[in-house]
């Protein structure tokens, strides 16, 4: 059984995607992430990089609502966010990682200006911020993944990361 407080804090993690705050998710969110992101890093959007963000974030949304969206509307609400995606995601973080990486993956390639395939800790917050992770939080992310000084964070640990922030609310 789910308890009150994991569907409470799991709830407030909604917001992250609900990019336009209208009270539910779509395509249109997704979009507009990988464009606030392309804008944030000065990325275009018609370049290599842009279009593969944009086919990124429309996997990306066609795998939450394929687990989420229960009544075939194109829209996830907060409670088919909680109630759908989540509770199947959250005994198995991996599914979510394999509907997110090529997002991420894209994500992570319009970010990392130098090309060797890390970001560094200013740009993994960078990265938060467009999803609406606080400030204070997404230093302590970005702290935390950068930690074994291997000098920026990569695909390997973001990835598993990034579902385990938004499946486990601790």
């Amino acid at each position: 059984m789910v308890s009150t407080e994991y569907e409470r804090r799991i709830a407030a993690r909604f917001a992250s995607f609900d990019q336009d705050g209208n009270g539910w998710i779509d395509r249109g969110d997704f979009n507009a992430a990988a464009k606030a992101l392309l804008a944030e890093f000065a990325v275009p959007a018609r370049s290599a990089r842009g279009q593969a963000l944009y086919a990124g974030a429309e996997a990306f949304w066609q795998g939450m609502a394929g687990i989420a969206d229960r009544d075939g509307d194109q829209r996830i609400t907060r409670e088919e966010f909680v109630t759908g995606a989540v509770k199947r995601l959250r005994d198995n973080p991996d599914r979510f990682a394999e509907i997110a990486r090529p997002f991420l993956h894209a994500a992570l390639a319009v970010a990392d200006a130098d090309g060797d395939g890390l970001i560094g800790a200013d740009d993994t917050v960078r990265v938060l911020r467009v999803f609406h992770v606080p400030q204070e939080t997404a230093r302590q992310v970005a702290a935390a993944l950068g930690a074994d000084g291997e000098g920026g964070v990569g695909e390997q640990r973001i990835v598993p990361a990034f579902a385990r922030y938004f499946t486990v609310p601790e």
